[in-house]
């Protein structure tokens, strides 16, 4: 089996003078960054664990790379089965149950990605390569939570 290495570097930039010598003397703001990246994502928790709203936090991220991974293969079935995409949108979103000792976990995942392909592609198999395309994720297949798509497409 092939196996890929991904790095990233995460730096904290959240010290505002006394580290965390409380639980409110510190912000929760960082930056992630990888070798040979053209940009940092700014990120922090989530506003309601004390983060900066203006960043992105872990759960978001998730999200996004969920998005990310499916519309990756979805655009390469795409290219291999003469579907022809014009655009291309998702407006995915997530959920993460607490739990009572402030735990956590996502329960779900849910893609909508709003495709719109040449007037000569075939819709109905343009819809069924999002199927494939979840098969076939990464990430999808990495989580331990349910991860679906409601799908649409239109015609240019």
């Amino acid at each position: 089996m092939k196996t890929h290495i991904y790095e990233t570097i995460l730096r904290w930039t959240g010290n505002l003078g006394s580290g965390t010598a409380t639980y409110n003397a510190y912000s929760r703001n960082h930056e992630i960054d990888g070798a040979g990246k053209s940009a940092v994502i700014s990120g922090s928790s989530d506003p309601h664990f004390r983060g900066d709203a203006s960043r992105y936090n872990p759960e978001e991220l998730l999200v996004a790379s969920l998005s990310s991974c499916h519309m990756l293969w979805y655009l390469h079935l795409c290219a291999v089965s003469g579907v022809v995409v014009i655009d291309y949108e998702d407006a995915a979103s997530g959920v993460m149950a607490e739990a009572a000792d402030s735990s956590g976990r996502f329960t779900e995942v849910v893609l909508h990605p709003k495709v719109t392909i040449s007037a000569e592609s075939d819709r109905g198999k343009a819809l069924s390569l999002h199927s494939e395309a979840h098969r076939l994720c990464f990430i999808a297949n990495s989580v331990n939570f349910p991860v679906t798509h409601k799908a649409t497409v239109s015609m240019a």
